[in-house]
């Protein structure tokens, strides 16, 4: 059996992860839901539950205002997988960082897991799932 040649979508995929990376670490709200799908649903890691790419951005705005504003992070994908030829499940691990990238120790870490579907000749958010991981 051949398995489907990927890289154009692994490419893909990987962009929306740094496009958010690059969002949050220049704390532009706009960039970070840019891949966000219109009905997108996100649960941050207090366990809120937001539906819509508005909700997101009114909550970006509010964070990177507020409790975000000086907080910076590394991304990377940990894993991806295509369950169909249009869904990519990814997981990606965040750690924080100072402003221009040193890893700093903060006591956990982060690890989302994205849920993107290829539409319009894109790859769209539709769902995002964060969970604090503890330091170990």
């Amino acid at each position: 059996m051949t398995l489907p040649d990927r890289t154009e979508d692994l490419a893909a995929v990987h962009a929306v992860i740094a496009e958010t990376e690059r969002a949050f670490n220049t704390h532009d709200p706009d960039l970070l839901v840019a891949s966000m799908a219109d009905d997108v649903v996100t649960v941050g890691v207090n366990g809120a539950r937001l539906v819509g790419r508005a909700a997101a951005l009114e909550a970006a705005r509010a964070g990177f205002a507020g409790p975000l504003r000086d907080q910076y992070a590394r991304y990377e994908v940990a894993h991806v997988s295509f369950p169909r030829p249009d869904l990519a499940l990814v997981h990606k691990d965040a750690s924080a960082t100072d402003p221009d990238g040193t890893p700093i120790g903060v006591g956990h870490a982060m690890r989302a897991l994205y849920v993107l579907v290829r539409e319009g000749g894109r790859w769209w958010v539709i769902a995002r799932q964060n969970t604090l991981v503890p330091a170990g």
